[in-house]
């Protein structure tokens, strides 16, 4: 009887993982995107989980294993199935929960205002759009680079400049960037014609936007703060008095008592769930969603 209990825990902790890695966001294209179409047991491990290419997918894994293991200890230190589900959900769960989630705006934004301030002091010589654009690929932030390298891909197929840079607003999909291509399209559709004066007060309205959206991220890491503080303190607490005061947590080891505590922490991560995503940066409405004109 206590193989078959100890078998659907481990099917129970399994299943959470699985769960954990339908839930979070898939950073990387998965090893199976790159093999063909006869798969391994590998191959459809990375597709089932999810699992990142190269060092971060070995890392993952080595994480996962770790938490699988630790469960297992964890009961038969205890003889508690429950830590068969609760050690490696938390383990996989606590630290993408409670890791500060990415800011790509303020970063997007950083590197077009190094962009616009490489345009702003190469228009003035003279150049055209397009050309200011061609110069900007050896000089413009890592970030645009791709982007920058596309629009100038297009240009030398014969595309417009409007067209090129209303492709590349579509591959940012940011409202800032959004004006500073429009405004470029329109500069180059009117053979520049007050183009410098425009990236200015464009560059201008980034600096402003990057600073709110800093001081916002600021705002909102300082519960995320708390919260590491607390969810580490309470961790430790429960240690110890596991160790020392196992007399306390006698009821949990009754099968309600042990339900029971799988519903505690699955509420506590739901909780923590719910504040990652009320603390996430929300998706602006972009200004260019027509063609340029």
């Amino acid at each position: 009887m206590t193989a078959v209990v100890a078998l659907l825990g481990a099917l129970l902790a399994v299943g959470a993982l699985l769960v954990v890695a339908g839930a979070v966001p898939r950073e990387a294209e998965t090893e199976i995107r790159a093999a063909g179409p006869r798969r391994g047991l590998r191959q459809c491990w990375a597709a089932v989980t999810r699992r990142p290419v190269g060092a971060a997918g070995r890392r993952r894994d080595a994480r996962w294993l770790a938490a699988l293991l630790g469960g297992v200890v964890a009961y038969a230190l205890t003889g508690w199935v429950v830590w068969l589900a609760i050690v490696p959900l938390a383990v996989i769960a606590l630290p993408y929960l409670l890791a500060d989630p990415p800011a790509p705006t303020i970063e997007q934004l950083s590197a077009l205002d190094r962009w616009v301030h490489s345009l702003v002091a190469t228009l003035p010589t003279g150049r055209s759009i397009g050309d200011a654009i061609r110069m900007s690929r050896r000089t413009g932030p890592a970030l645009l680079a791709p982007h920058i390298e596309q629009v100038v891909r297009r240009l030398d197929q014969r595309w417009t400049v409007r067209d090129a840079l209303r492709e590349m607003s579509d591959g940012l999909a940011v409202p800032e960037a959004d004006a500073v291509l429009a405004a470029l399209g329109l500069a180059a559709h009117r053979g520049g014609t007050g183009a410098t004066a425009t990236l200015e007060a464009l560059s201008a309205s980034i600096q402003q936007t990057l600073a709110a959206l800093r001081e916002i991220e600021a705002e909102r890491a300082k519960p995320r703060i708390v919260v590491r503080q607390v969810t580490a303190i309470t961790l430790g607490m429960l240690a110890i008095a596991l160790l020392f005061g196992r007399d306390f947590f006698a009821p949990y080891a009754t099968p309600v008592g042990q339900l029971l505590l799988l519903g505690l922490v699955a509420a506590y991560l739901g909780s923590l769930a719910m504040m990652r995503r009320l603390t996430r940066p929300r998706a602006r409405q972009r200004i260019l969603t027509g063609a340029l004109s």
